[in-house]
């Protein structure tokens, strides 16, 4: 041990000489290096290289493990596949989320789309005033309550009409009976359109099936043709008659019955002299003239007459116009119209004679272009002359088909060029006479501020009866919408939309007529593919004052259900009750819901209300008017009919029923100071302990009360407690009679005080803390 120390304290004499003298650090590099240098390596530059290195950042386990522990390994790849698991219910549960939040804008949005849609009665965007209604378009003009003297006529008529329907008895032509009744309206007008519209209506009937693809086929469409031009050739008849009557001495009309004297009379008054007429005359009037208004006033032989009595042969337009005379629709053959069109072209077209032009061109389309205006001046006439020159669908030239004409009427000229709004009848026509009788009807119940809203309603009544009318899709449609489905410029209406815009104003004055005009929606579905009808007279039931109600469903009269005005339609009122009961239900407006549940003999759902209603008041002080002392005396009606009827609901809703009943007695008895009532009152109960060997039972008992008691059983504790705590103060207060018997009845007083605060305690829920601690004191102070 002593030669190891010896040789320590020597090796380290020698290496701090070594140390002093640099030769360990020295030496040894520059040997390294030189030997590095010989094997190419540089040794300093390495060192430069390996210092301008930035080191990286790794992340190093927070477990390392060596590769051969297998535990380590399988413990956390079992972690890592809990941890991913709950990543990606993390990520569904996100997208799911994310999904059914757009599911819901996008309804919202839906929705909106619909309310905006429904605020503008027209393509052409006029707003028009909702007046809070978010369902229901509202044309100007529909703020007046109560029906007028037209629409008390118009719905006399209805109402015979369903009477009718209801007897299962021959039904009256609506329009007949529409049009019968507007003439002791004193407006020419209005019985001027009810004639225009059964001569337009006098077309091939689709009893099943889509209107417009009804009227869209050729023999519809040449129906309608040739309704119109009849119907303004008979017009223009009427008018030739009156400018003769007020010209007498000039027409020189005579008594000679037919076409041509008339128009003979009505050429010498409405066609002056003029050079730009053909020299050619019969009985000193121009010819082409009396011709034209031969074919103006439909009358093709007549004008054959004039060529016949004129003795000048026109052989090409002789020849048509022969041919168009034995033709149902007056057209001529098709080679004769290439003849005509030819000879148009080189003869007549530069021919100074308006009225030869405008005979060729209405016999035959010579000139689409042409509008004749130095001899057609009038709506009508632009009309007639376009009427006449409608040929078939497989014509070349597109312009010359019916679709053609519409779409120039409806979104080529529009209401501003006909000032619609000053002339809604003029412009009424134009569509109306085209076929256009959806965007006709729209127009009349929205134009000129909605005046002629009732007409309107009334012709779609009309047409809807009779299977006329092209309604919408889907109720929820604006007033006029299109179909993508439908050949433009085909329009459909909402005519469930238009009855209940209709409606609106007089169904709270006038609720007999109401459903009258309700009923014309019995065979359509509402959005929840209820009958429409049901849930349009659910939904004017729950607007409706309470008289108006009973007045409508009827009211419980003893053990029964006196019918109202909804029984003597075919649908089942009670079906209307319950969607009313529903609807007041989910509206809030829970006490007249349980008037409707009431009256549709829906115990269960009647009692449930009830029960949470008095649960939210049973304990307050009765005032009059209050919604307590109305529950308390419709609690009252309905325990005693309840009472001799079998009851349709769970046994737990009729026990909280009757036990709410009489806490509601309770608490009036408690709030008028009669204790011992009151007491007795609570006893009958069987809900709180009287006794302390009561409380057991009690509380077990208490588990199958509904949570409507359970939730007032708080209040109920602790005004029995108050009860208990009064009387034991004035029994305390008061002189002594009997020793014995007062400190009996004080200790009876804290036995039941003791029974109330044990039974607190071993609730089977949480009591409120300051319930707890007010009953605890009350009977502390009971000792």
């Amino acid at each position: 041990m002593g030669n190891f120390h010896k040789w320590r304290e020597i090796c380290v004499k020698y290496w701090m000489r070594l140390m002093s003298s640099g030769l360990v650090l020295h030496k040894p590099v520059h040997r390294i290096t030189k030997c590095k240098r010989s094997r190419g390596v540089d040794l300093p530059q390495i060192s430069q290289k390996l210092s301008s290195l930035s080191a990286r950042r790794t992340f190093e386990p927070l477990d390392p493990i060596a590769d051969t522990d297998i535990v380590s390994y399988l413990r956390n790849e079992k972690q890592n596949a809990i941890l991913s698991i709950i990543e990606q219910v993390h990520k569904d549960t996100f997208e799911l989320n994310r999904v059914q939040q757009l599911e819901h804008m996008l309804g919202e949005w839906k929705q909106m789309r619909f309310e905006i849609m429904n605020a503008m009665t027209a393509p052409s965007g006029e707003l028009v005033d909702l007046r809070g209604m978010s369902r229901r378009t509202k044309l100007a003009g529909s703020t007046i309550t109560g029906l007028s003297n037209i629409e008390s006529a118009y719905a006399k008529e209805l109402k015979n009409y369903n009477d009718h329907v209801l007897r299962g008895i021959t039904r009256p032509s609506l329009f007949a009976v529409f049009a019968k009744v507007s003439e002791s309206f004193n407006d020419k007008k209005v019985s001027d359109m009810w004639q225009m519209v059964k001569r337009m209506v006098d077309i091939p009937a689709t009893p099943r099936g889509d209107q417009i693809k009804s009227r869209n086929s050729p023999i519809v469409e040449q129906r309608i043709v040739e309704q119109a031009r009849t119907y303004l050739e008979n017009r223009y008849r009427e008018f030739m008659n009156s400018i003769i009557s007020e010209n007498l001495a000039q027409a020189k009309r005579g008594g000679i019955p037919g076409t041509l004297p008339l128009v003979k009379s009505f050429v010498g008054v409405k066609v002056q002299p003029n050079r730009d007429l053909e020299d050619i005359h019969l009985d000193d009037k121009p010819l082409w003239p009396l011709i034209y208004y031969c074919m103006r006033a439909g009358d093709y032989n007549a004008a054959l007459q004039c060529l016949h009595e004129v003795g000048i042969v026109f052989p090409e337009f002789r020849l048509a116009l022969k041919e168009a005379s034995q033709d149902p629709r007056k057209r001529p053959s098709s080679r004769s119209e290439s003849v005509l069109k030819l000879h148009y072209r080189k003869h007549v077209r530069s021919a100074t004679d308006p009225y030869k032009r405008a005979a060729y061109c209405v016999l035959v389309p010579c000139d689409p272009d042409d509008l004749h205006s130095e001899v057609m001046s009038t709506a009508d006439d632009y009309l007639w002359l376009r009427l006449c020159q409608i040929r078939d669908h497989t014509d070349s030239e597109q312009k010359l088909t019916l679709d053609h004409l519409q779409t120039t009427i409806l979104e080529v000229y529009g209401e501003s060029y006909y000032r619609a709004h000053d002339q809604p009848f003029l412009y009424f026509s134009m569509l109306f006479l085209t076929g256009q009788f959806e965007s006709a009807i729209e127009f009349l119940a929205r134009g000129a501020g909605a005046r002629h809203l009732s007409h309107a309603v009334h012709l779609a009544i009309a047409m809807h009866e009779h299977n006329l009318l092209a309604v919408s899709q889907s109720v929820l449609a604006p007033l006029i919408s299109v179909d993508i489905g439908d050949k433009p410029p085909a329009k459909r209406l909402n005519f469930a939309r238009l009855i209940l815009l209709y409606v609106k104003k007089f169904e709270s004055s006038d609720p007999r007529e109401t459903l009258h005009y309700l009923f014309l929606l019995r065979c359509m579905k509402d959005i929840r593919d209820r009958n429409m009808f049901v849930s349009s007279a659910a939904e004017m039931v729950v607007e409706t004052s309470p008289e108006n109600r009973t007045l409508l469903v009827g009211r419980i009269d003893k053990d029964r259900r006196l019918p109202g005005i909804l029984d003597q339609f075919q649908i089942n009122t009670e079906d209307v009750i319950n969607i009313c009961a529903e609807t007041l239900h989910r509206k809030g407006l829970l006490e007249d819901a349980v008037a409707m549940y009431d009256l549709a003999e829906n115990h269960e759902k009647a009692l449930n209300l009830l029960n949470i209603l008095m649960a939210q008041v049973v304990s307050q002080k009765g005032q009059p008017g209050s919604l307590r002392s109305r529950l308390q005396a419709t609690v009252a009606d309905i325990s005693n009919r309840y009472q001799s009827l079998t009851v349709q609901a769970p046994a737990e809703s009729v026990a909280a029923f009757y036990t709410l009943r009489d806490l509601m007695v309770f608490f009036d008895q408690f709030h008028n100071d009669q204790y011992q009532s009151a007491l007795r009152t609570i006893a009958d109960s069987k809900l709180l302990p009287m006794a302390v060997w009561e409380v057991d039972e009690r509380v077990t008992a208490l588990k199958r009360v509904s949570p409507e008691v359970a939730g007032v059983l708080a209040d109920v504790l602790l005004a029995t407690m108050t009860i208990l705590y009064r009387q034991y103060q004035k029994l305390k207060s008061t002189d002594p009679g009997d020793e014995v018997a007062r400190e009996q009845q004080l200790r009876d007083l804290r036995e039941q005080a003791r029974a109330l605060t044990s039974f607190a305690g071993t609730l089977p829920y949480r009591m409120p803390n300051e319930t707890n601690s007010r009953l605890v004191q009350m009977e502390i102070l009971m000792h």
